[in-house]
């Protein structure tokens, strides 16, 4: 009986340690490219889209609350389920051209819970006209 409550009294002593232990993971979005050019595109052409890969090198689960863009214009997708560690993922971002000849640049907000926790993406370009 002794070593029973010996074990239990053990078990309880170490539970707040391992709760300080996972509250210390921490998310981190490593993005290997930040900016991309489309070069010169037509306005006609129709959308053109890039895909930003990221990879979780943290010890959490990454979360990405939202991705916002500047204008309508472009169009941010992203995972809404948690990334795990080691994990990789992708953030798709579409720049309509239609009506927007021209020279282009467009910045993409990414929030998580990563430390830092915000990620700017850059999409540029230069459209031509119809």
């Amino acid at each position: 009986m002794k070593k029973i409550l010996f074990i239990f009294a053990a078990l309880v002593a170490f539970l707040p340690l391992a709760a300080i232990a996972k509250d210390k993971a921490q998310a981190k979005a490593e993005f290997p490219e930040k900016s991309y050019s489309f070069g010169v595109i037509k306005e006609n052409g129709g959308p053109v889209s890039h895909e930003f890969t990221f990879t979780n090198e943290g010890t959490g689960n990454l979360i990405i609350y939202e991705a916002t863009a500047q204008c309508g214009c472009t169009k941010p997708e992203y995972p809404k389920n948690p990334v795990a560690p080691g994990k990789s993922g992708k953030i798709k971002v579409t720049y309509n051209p239609i009506g927007r000849p021209g020279p282009f640049e467009k910045v993409v907000t990414v929030k998580t819970n990563a430390k830092g926790g915000k990620v700017r993406l850059k999409i540029s370009g230069n459209v031509t006209p119809k």
